[in-house]
């Protein structure tokens, strides 16, 4: 009557994958949508609640509901480390010491109480409390722990694909080699939530930032696909064999389940590189940058109508953000709408420099945090004066200017 999965291949394949998944989501309903991030934490946690309370009502594990959960815990937990770091400016050092020692107090009550920490005793309502209080830390200590190293530490997402993939590795052969299955368990759990960001955005992220620009869509819709074969075929060996052994004989068991783990990796893996190869890149004009006067022509000449919108690229000493061509773009095109007084248009267009932003995050923010939290905040500043209830044109176009500028500025030849 246990309420969790066996422990097997395809557990961690499918938590790795539903760490992606869930970050995604999040992003996609706060950005994409439109919905913000407090709507969107007040929807999730809300939706959480509901999965929780079915979870809780389910007499023995079913997959598709427990594996349901864990996405909505990935994207909470994931959601309460943003809120810190982004809303209340908490120091990823912090919030990564502060998660670890609320996890050992977790850890600690749930010892003390149940005399066990072990998954596979899950068996009544207060432990299955306690488990998932650990699993709602484990992911937001996952979140502030990954966050700390790809970019506090700018160590990037490639890096931490290799990274957490190496601690994984090294905590299944301490396993191996007669470490405690528990503690060797909760580990691994924590180190697959940055493990499964790294490798998302290593997929979704554009090439000029090391990803394979497979897009944030297409990977998700991928992770996803895979995902339902998984827990599909949980499902259905649950409901034959029980949750213990998976099944038995040729349908069932360890040998049968690393097969279908091995086979969902090399899907991901094949997909997501074929479809990289074939991605068609966008158009990069990397010969002109949006110079601050969008009157200026593509020789630099003020008022000549040589070269229409494409604007000469002033030369700037190399920095770590790189290329902020395609950003410029659009800033110089909403900034067009607002001195022609069509808000209405500048607040539409300034939504693709939203989503833009927010997709290259990953790829950006390593490279210069101090950089990037500077544009962030003016970008956070031009959304806040377009979308006012009642618009101003002087402060949106003093926003907008302080925002070219700045890109201008922070441009990498």
């Amino acid at each position: 009557m246990t309420k969790v999965p066996a422990i097997t291949a395809t557990f961690w394949v499918i938590k790795v994958l539903s760490t992606t998944i869930g970050e995604t989501f999040a992003d996609y309903l706060a950005v994409n949508v439109g919905l913000g991030p407090l709507v969107t934490d007040a929807v999730m946690a809300t939706v959480l609640a509901t999965a929780l309370i079915i979870q809780f009502r389910t007499r023995a594990y079913t997959p598709w509901i427990y594996w349901l959960c864990v996405v909505l815990v990935s994207i909470v937990g994931t959601q309460i480390t943003d809120f810190f770091t982004d809303t209340l400016g908490v120091s990823l050092y912090l919030s990564t010491g502060v998660f670890a020692i609320v996890l050992a107090v977790v850890f600690a009550v749930w010892h003390r109480q149940e005399r066990t920490l072990a998954i596979t005793s899950i068996n009544n309502p207060r432990r299955e409390a306690f488990y998932w209080g650990a699993i709602l830390t484990t992911f937001a200590l996952g979140t502030a722990a990954g966050d700390l190293a790809t970019e506090a530490l700018s160590l990037g997402f490639r890096n931490g694909v290799l990274i957490f993939g190496g601690l994984i590795l090294a905590t299944f052969i301490a396993y191996k080699l007669g470490m405690s299955q528990v503690l060797t368990f909760w580990i691994a759990y924590v180190l697959t939530r940055p493990l499964g960001a790294s490798i998302g955005d290593l997929l979704t992220q554009d090439k000029q930032f090391g990803g394979l620009a497979l897009g944030a869509s297409a990977t998700s819709m991928l992770f996803f696909a895979v995902i339902i074969v998984l827990v599909t075929r949980e499902q259905l060996l649950v409901n034959r064999h029980g949750v213990a052994e998976k099944g038995r004989g040729p349908h069932g068991g360890h040998r049968a389940d690393y097969l279908w783990a091995g086979a969902g990796l090399v899907v991901v893996a094949a997909l997501g590189l074929g479809f990289s190869s074939t991605h068609a890149a966008a158009t990069d004009d990397s010969s002109s940058l949006v110079a601050a006067d969008p009157g200026q022509s593509a020789k630099g000449q003020p008022g000549s109508k040589t070269g229409g919108a494409a604007l000469a690229r002033k030369a700037q000493p190399t920095t770590k953000l790189g290329d902020l061509t395609s950003f410029a773009r659009i800033v110089t095109d909403v900034k067009g709408k607002v001195a022609k007084n069509d808000l209405a248009g500048g607040r539409t267009r300034i939504k693709d420099l939203e989503v833009a932003w927010d997709d290259a995050e990953a790829g950006l923010k390593p490279r210069d945090s101090g950089k990037w939290h500077q544009l962030d905040d003016q970008i956070d500043a031009a959304l806040t004066a377009l979308r006012a209830g009642s618009p101003s044109p002087s402060d949106c176009s003093a926003a907008l200017a302080t925002l070219i500028t700045t890109l201008n500025q922070f441009d990498g030849v």
